[in-house]
Parts: C-alpha cells; structure tokens; sequence
C-alpha cells in the first residue's frame, strides 16, 4: 500500500502538479466522480479510470470520447467487473492506491466485492470517496436521479429563477459538479492529509443533495433572519435588483452589471446618464419600474460599446461572453486561462501554483486504451493478469 510519506517515491515523472505522487482509481462512471477525478489530475494525480469492457458510450451530447473533457488527464483500463478475475485486477490496483472514486447506487460496489471493507482490509490506507445523489443512507438513499432533482430536493433549486417565473435549472453546475464532484474532491484531499497523521484511511460519503444545501449556506442565513425573500427574483443578487442583472445591448447581446454598492451604483448611474432624481438604491418597491430604466438606458449602446465606455470606471460590469469568445477574452489570454489539448480548447486547471504548477497532462483517454501500459506500470501481478486475459475479463483497445 501507499502512504503519505511514500508519494514522492512513487511519483511518476510525466505528472506535475501539488498531488504527483498520488495514486487514484476512479470507477468510471458520469458526471460528478469523473469531475472530482479530473481535478485530481489535474493537479497532478495519476488517476487511472477503470471503464466497463464494451467501451460504454459517451452520455449527453457527445459522439466522441476525446470530447468528453471531464475524462481528462488520466489512462483508462477496460475491465468486465463482473468476471471474478476483473475483480481481482480492481482489487491489486487498490492495494497500490491512495485513493478509490467511485458512482454507483449504495450497496452495487458491496455485491461486486470491492466495497470499502473489502479493499480497506487489504489496505488499511485506502481513501474510498463515495459519490450519489442522496447519500449512503437514509430512506432515499436508493432513489434514481439527476442533477435536478438532488437541487431541488436541497432546497436550492427554489432560489434560482426570476420573479413569476419557475425555478431555472443551473446547468449540471449545482449538484453535479460543485456540490458533488468539488466536494468530494475537497473530502478526499482532507482525508489523505489526515492519514499523514492517523496512518489509515477512511470513507468519504458525498451526497450531490448535502452538496448543494453546503453551497447555498449563506442563502440560508439570509432567509431565517428575514434579509431574503421567499420569491425567488426578488432579491438583490436573484435578478430582483436593477443594479444586479444582466441587460440585453443594441446588437442584441448582453452585459451583466453588479454595482451593489453606493459608490459603484453612483458611477453607474452616471455611466449610464440617468441623473440624480431616481429612487433610493434600496428602495424594493422602486426595483421593477427601475428595471426597466435600466433596460432602456443600455439597450442605446452595443455590447462592446459600452464595455469600452466603462473602462477604467468602477461600475462593476461585463459582458457576457459565449463559450466561443470567453476563451479569447484579454483577460483569458494574458492567463492562458484556456488550454488547447488534442483540439479541443478547454479551461485550464485552477487554482494556481506558484511551485508547483498544475497542468492538462493527457487528453481524455479511449475507454481500455492503456490496459497493457497500466497493469505494467502499476506492477500488476502477472499470474492475476494472465488469469483475467485468459477469461476474457481486460482488454486493450487499439487505438486508430
């Protein structure tokens, strides 16, 4: 087994990043465990993602693997889990890792023998980060679901969307990838710094629903003393303000303003030269005819027309860029905030390291593509591997 103190000496030169060293298995699956695991790699983890033997298919959108950028930066190993012999394959290569990231319903990893008390009695070290919607136990803990629905069982989804209008979905942003990937993430890196101290590992149990409720935490604050409003599009940060919204210019795009402060709105106001008989700021009952004020000031300008007029001005807006054109902002080009790997332009890691900089090291990988270079490279047991080729249970992809 691996240990805190042995990372270095495991450390494989093609990773870098504050995590080299760092051994991860992720059971591939969708969504927030592939997610928690591309930041582990990214910042410098060799995560390997055991895919099913079929190869699977990429969910949503995509007709392509390499664009399933959320798979990045790790080597991939297709097993049949369901083959005895694939199982012992998981089973070594925890023993050789720090960490196990895994999907499934309660109880699947259990039946198929590789649950945490099966993995950490072989290596008591382990971190077995646990990924669902609603949690390892509790009466839904068997539920199906999507991002949706753990966002709206957290509460959170009520508060997001405009007055007298229904919830609006965030994206997969909310459950799947802030409240479940990143948390997990966040949980399996406090584990691995407590094992430095205690020597063991332990289970990580996220749930996408607890996820969520932890993001909204001081919506919550601001509801119970009475400084939020229970209709969502009312508030000063939900499109209920009109210094806090996004605005459609002459050319038919957008800027987002957020001058919430006095100082800020006064530049704002004079920006957008309104004058000085308007209502107080703050005044709620004002909000919707001032909305509307608002709509009308901007819309006489462009988009960029009015992002050049308010340069060097504190007036706190900006436009609102594509997916296409935010990589090639100012702002994201001086960073290199976007990064090109095998032809798809992606963000680049975050946060920064002043020493030990994180970086995409692989494209997202064909699922089995590096079975043979893996189990080579892990130190596979070759009587444990010869056993799973002869039954059919790993296969190495080619790739073309």
């Amino acid at each position: 087994m691996v240990y805190m103190e042995d990372w270095r000496n495991a450390a494989s030169s093609d990773f870098t990043g504050p995590l080299r060293g760092v051994r991860v298995v992720e059971l591939g699956a969708i969504g927030p465990g592939p997610f928690c695991a591309m930041l582990l790699a990214d910042l410098g983890a060799d995560v390997i993602r055991v895919d099913r033997l079929s190869g699977g298919g990429p969910v949503g959108p995509n007709s392509d693997h390499r664009a399933e950028l959320i798979n990045r930066g790790r080597r991939s190993v297709a097993v049949d889990l369901k083959v005895a012999a694939g199982r012992d394959i998981v089973l070594e290569m925890t023993d050789r890792a720090d960490v196990l990231i895994e999907g499934f319903r309660p109880g699947v990893m259990e039946r198929l023998g590789l649950g945490p008390e099966q993995c950490m009695e072989r290596n008591p070290g382990l971190i077995y980060g646990r990924m669902t919607g609603y949690g390892q136990t509790g009466p839904m803990s068997q539920e199906v679901g999507h991002d949706i629905n753990y966002v709206a069982l957290s509460g959170v989804l009520s508060m997001i969307g405009r007055r007298d209008q229904p919830p609006t979905p965030p994206l997969s942003l909310v459950g799947d990838f802030g409240g479940g990937g990143m948390v997990l993430a966040l949980g399996v890196l406090a584990a691995l710094i407590e094992r430095d101290r205690s020597g063991v590992g332990q289970v990580v149990d996220a749930s996408m629903v607890e996820g969520a409720s932890l993001l909204a935490t001081a919506f919550y604050g601001f509801r119970q003393n009475g400084t939020w409003n229970a209709p969502r599009g009312t508030n000063i940060v939900d499109s209920g303000a009109p210094f806090y919204d996004v605005y459609e210019t002459s050319d038919g795009l957008w800027l987002s303003v957020a001058a919430m402060e006095p100082h800020f709105y006064r530049e704002l106001i004079d920006l957008l030269e309104l004058g000085d008989d308007l209502p107080d700021q703050n005044d709620q009952s004002q909000w919707p005819e001032m909305k509307k004020v608002f709509a009308d000031a901007i819309k006489r300008r462009t988009r960029d027309e009015w992002v050049c007029a308010a340069r060097g001005r504190a007036v706190c807006i900006a436009p609102v860029l594509d997916a296409m054109e935010a990589p090639n902002s100012e702002q994201s080009r001086s960073r290199s905030s976007f990064v090109d790997v095998d032809g798809y332009l992606q963000p680049a890691p975050a946060p920064r390291f002043g020493r030990t900089p994180a970086t995409v090291d692989r494209r997202p990988p064909l699922p089995g593509e590096h079975t043979d270079e893996i189990l080579a490279d892990w130190g596979m047991n070759r009587a444990a591997v010869a056993k799973a080729v002869a039954a059919g249970a790993i296969v190495q992809r080619e790739v073309r």
